[in-house]
């Protein structure tokens, strides 16, 4: 499926220096993975609903509740700006964009 030229190939576009018998070693390997590949490709998926993952997984979070600070301008007093009851920052974004 794979020959010894093609992982030459491969190795020099990826810029890896292979010695001989890494070429022959990696030449086995990636035969064998593209052959596992080709045998997952003639199963029948068709029925299977596509997934991102193999397990559900949920993200426990807190509900998100606003909840006013007491101690408002010694936050703002704290900031090396401020405009009004905000923060001023730079800015980041160019006009014309």
């Amino acid at each position: 499926m794979i020959d010894r030229q093609q992982v030459h190939k491969v190795a020099l576009l990826a810029r890896l220096e292979l010695t001989p018998e890494e070429e022959e070693r990696f030449t086995t390997q990636l035969g064998s993975i593209l052959e596992y590949v080709e045998q997952l490709n003639q199963v029948d998926v068709s029925e299977v609903t596509p997934t991102t993952r193999a397990i559900d997984v949920s993200n426990v979070t807190r509900k998100d509740e606003l909840q006013p600070y007491p101690e408002r301008e010694a936050i703002l007093n704290s900031a090396p700006e401020q405009e009004g009851d905000f923060f001023k920052v730079p800015k980041i974004l160019n006009s014309n964009e």
